[in-house]
């Protein structure tokens, strides 16, 4: 048995929150057959609520059923437990669709421990779940984040064969398990599903493949990959692919990254869209393959996709990244050519380019820019300009520009503080140190250890007081390991 706990089985019968269970069996009225009504918002259906409850004979569960699940699909979760409870008190017997329903909503508004009382009422009362319940009160548990309590729902449901639980069970625990990264319960999973005679199918494979892939595990990655192509004859689908292409591009191997790429496009079953492009080019930028990045980009209007803004951002940084600034200008310039309108992030990404390549007056030109186009620059773009006046010795500059940015209301990060204090002991601003290290201890950030190294060193040489000593401790990180990329 894969799952291991089989003893210490969730106990299903916790009533809270006042969910009430009508004391009547659960059948259907005898009735002629239920008059059809039409809701579209919340206030129809309490209307027809209203009018069903004042009927006599009342209407049958069917009516009433139909109701619930109507309000149920317009998402008012706490209105379909209510016109529930209203409806046990009418007397209205239930069946399983209505306990399938009222267990919904529950688990959509995260109350799982109600919809397990919901479960306890049905046995009491001879209802026999179905395993879309079950599949329910699982997917609710898994969502909850409460995944051993899951594991033993499964085995319970398992052993004392509460229902006969199918692939979309199978892959919910699945999903669960990669969520706590327990691929060896999740891959014993699939082939407990084997031997179980309830065959995996793509999504459950995809479903480990995709979360080993976001976790860098890309060997074992394709491990369950070959398993599910080769052995089991399953065709991989487009979330397969789009969860190995960047699998690979995160480990750098965007070569393989490209061909499979290209195999996803040659399949006439499906195709990638601009999130799978985007992401290869991404990576091809970052590993300063330019080149072909533009290819890629190319290509993708032969494939009826268009790139997007997303797209263009990964190019401008990967020109900016190997401080070719002019093509990173020029494909700046080009997006209104292209219908596309530049972000923040396309600003941010140009004003880090000037910036890093000591061109601050550009970056500046660029900052103003940001607001004169209507946008409201974010704590990145004020941390990297900041960065730059201090790199081009532009104190004076950097001090007002942080005043401004609080003005603004735009509030500095434990970033933003490293920045000028790194700025302030590299071009001898002492007199602002101490300030700086106040409001650090006030918003509780703490010091990256380049900025420790400097403070120590001033101290040691005279240049600051010893009293900011104490200070210092209190913001020195646990692990004191360099997480600046300024210059030291």
């Amino acid at each position: 048995m894969v799952l291991r706990s089989n003893s210490a089985a969730y106990s299903f019968i916790r009533l809270q929150l006042g969910i009430r269970i009508s004391p009547f069996s659960a059948s259907f009225h005898s009735q002629s057959s239920p008059k059809p009504f039409i809701v579209t918002n919340l206030n129809d259906a309490l209307k027809v609520f209203d009018e069903m409850s004042q009927a006599h004979p009342l209407p049958s569960v069917v009516e009433f059923t139909q109701l619930l699940n109507d309000i149920t699909k317009m998402k008012h979760f706490s209105s379909s437990i209510r016109l529930f409870n209203r409806m046990c008190a009418l007397g209205v017997p239930v069946n399983e669709y209505t306990m399938s329903i009222v267990i919904n909503c529950c688990c959509h508004l995260h109350r799982s421990n109600d919809a397990f009382a919901v479960l306890g009422s049905c046995f009491k009362r001879d209802i026999v779940p179905n395993t879309a319940i079950f599949n329910t009160l699982l997917n609710g548990l898994v969502v909850e984040g409460r995944i051993r309590e899951a594991e033993r729902l499964l085995v319970k449901v398992i052993t004392n064969k509460l229902c006969e639980p199918n692939v979309v069970m199978y892959s919910t625990m699945i999903k669960g398990l990669c969520k706590t990264r327990d691929y060896v319960q999740a891959v014993g999973l699939l082939k407990l599903m084997d031997k179980s005679g309830c065959k995996p199918n793509v999504v459950a494979y995809s479903t480990v493949i995709d979360s080993m892939c976001k976790h860098k595990m890309i060997d074992d990655a394709f491990k369950i990959y070959k398993e599910m192509v080769f052995q089991k004859g399953i065709p991989p689908d487009a979330v397969t692919y789009n969860s190995l292409i960047p699998g690979l591009c995160k480990v750098g191997r965007s070569k393989e990254a490209s061909k499979m790429l290209k195999e996803m496009s040659d399949d006439q079953k499906m195709s990638p869209n601009v999130k799978t492009f985007t992401i290869l080019v991404d990576a091809l930028c970052k590993e300063g393959k330019l080149e072909e990045a533009e290819a890629v980009i190319k290509s993708m209007p032969e494939r009826d996709i268009l790139p997007n803004i997303v797209t263009y951002n990964s190019l401008i940084n990967g020109y900016c990244l190997q401080g070719e600034m002019s093509k990173a200008r020029t494909d700046f310039d080009s997006l209104a050519s292209r219908c596309l309108i530049p972000n923040v992030v396309t600003y941010n990404t140009l004003l880090k380019g000037y910036c890093n390549e000591s061109k601050i007056d550009e970056a500046m030109h660029i900052f103003n820019e940001i607001t004169e186009r209507g946008l409201e620059p974010d704590v990145v773009t004020y941390t990297t300009m900041l960065q730059g006046l201090f790199r081009g010795k532009r104190c004076e500059d950097a001090k007002e520009l942080f005043l401004i940015m609080k003005e603004t209301g735009c509030s500095p990060n434990d970033t933003t503080y490293n920045v000028l204090l790194h700025g302030c002991l590299k071009n001898q601003q002492y007199d602002d140190v101490k300030m700086l290290l106040v409001e650090m201890d006030e918003r509780g950030y703490l010091l990256w250890a380049s900025n420790l190294s400097l403070l120590q060193s001033r101290i040691a040489a005279k240049i600051l007081d010893e009293s900011l000593f104490e200070l210092i401790c209190k913001l020195e990180p646990e692990n004191s390991v360099n997480a600046s990329c300024l210059d030291t």
